[in-house]
């Protein structure tokens, strides 16, 4: 069982500088108490991501850190020149020493496509073009001539030289935000770490599905890769201190959440409930003293039967010390708990 951090930097209301800082040394706690990667959303046009450029955070993450994975949890390449894109990959990759990981997907907010001028409608086709751009394009770089030729519907070049290649060959870790099942052997073919915020029951569908597909494949369940959902979480010393901080931060992050879809008058597909009581009800949060929260992700993990978690220490109106406050209890309290039940689960 390994564990992350997902962030959407969304809007604390703090000025931009100092909310930077304080989620950069977030980052840093996170790798002090061994969380295993940092992934980050990428939004446009709203207060719900206030890092648009997921790139220039991530070089800041590679100065900041030595050993944390980190990467985007999208890049949403429908938005991007793919060679651009390919380069900014290399980069970031040789300047962490290897510790990047490359999210991908589509964009699911058909506003902040429209905004930077690209159809909705085509959103998939020029995902599917970038994506294969950006693969062909590290994959090339790492055998002569070292150049790029390739006519699509969106793209041409013709003999592009390519001047850089990842550190991590032949490309960093794959990331993919996975919903339908149907999915399953395209990353499995892949061989991508996948995360969903589908119910309990449904990403246990997914997981038992990925297991059973990765062996059929012939690949060793021992290099699994990582299959997570996600967690809002709050920790304190009593219960009621951590729901009155959950419940304050969660209505502001829901509120930058759902900005968007109030301004154009329609919904998300991407179901969250309004309130933060309703979150923990559907499964989908958890707050209180560490023995609460470890013994409730203890039965999540089981019931899911993923191997991995996603937590969401910063959100809303969390102050730094707060979200700090949780990740050391985790750290301590939480972490070591679930590794040890695990380990005498499978041990019996």
């Amino acid at each position: 069982m390994k564990f992350g951090v997902f962030d959407h930097l969304d809007d604390s209301g703090l000025p931009l500088g100092e909310f930077y800082e304080n989620r950069l040394r977030l980052v840093e706690a996170y790798e002090r108490v061994g969380i295993h990667v940092y992934l980050t959303a990428e939004h446009h046009a709203t207060p719900l991501g206030m890092s648009p450029s997921p790139s220039v955070l991530h070089s800041a993450i590679a100065q900041r850190t030595k050993r944390i994975l980190f990467g985007p949890l999208v890049y949403t390449l429908a938005l991007y020149h793919p060679l651009r894109l390919a380069e900014e990959i290399c980069m970031l990759d040789h300047m962490s020493g290897g510790r990047f990981q490359l999210g991908v997907g589509r964009g699911i907010s058909p506003f902040e496509l429209g905004y930077y001028g690209v159809d909705p409608a085509e959103a998939q086709a020029r995902y599917l073009e970038s994506y294969e751009v950006v693969m062909q394009a590290l994959a090339n770089a790492q055998r002569e001539p070292r150049e790029l030729s390739f006519t699509g519907q969106h793209y041409q070049f013709n003999q592009v030289p390519l001047t850089m290649a990842p550190k991590q060959l032949p490309h960093p870790p794959l990331w993919y935000g996975i919903g339908n099942p149907d999915s399953v052997p395209w990353c499995v073919a892949n061989r991508c770490n996948v995360v969903s915020n589908a119910p309990l029951d449904g990403v246990r569908t997914m997981t038992d599905r990925y297991r059973r597909e990765w062996l059929e494949a012939g690949h060793p369940a021992g290099a699994l890769p990582l299959m997570g959902t996600t967690r809002h979480m709050v920790i304190a010393p009593t219960e009621r201190e951590a729901a009155d901080l959950a419940r304050s931060a969660y209505a502001r992050w829901y509120q930058s959440f759902m900005h968007l879809w109030v301004k154009n008058g329609t919904k998300p597909g991407a179901y969250f409930p309004s309130t933060w009581d309703e979150l923990v009800e559907a499964g989908r949060a958890l707050s209180g003293t560490p023995e609460m929260v470890r013994e409730q992700l203890a039965e999540q993990i089981e019931r899911s039967g993923v191997n991995f978690i996603l937590t969401r220490f910063a959100f809303g109106t969390l102050a730094y010390e707060d979200s700090l406050r949780s990740v050391e209890l985790f750290a301590t309290d939480v972490m070591p708990y679930i590794q040890d039940r695990l380990a005498t689960r499978l041990a019996a």
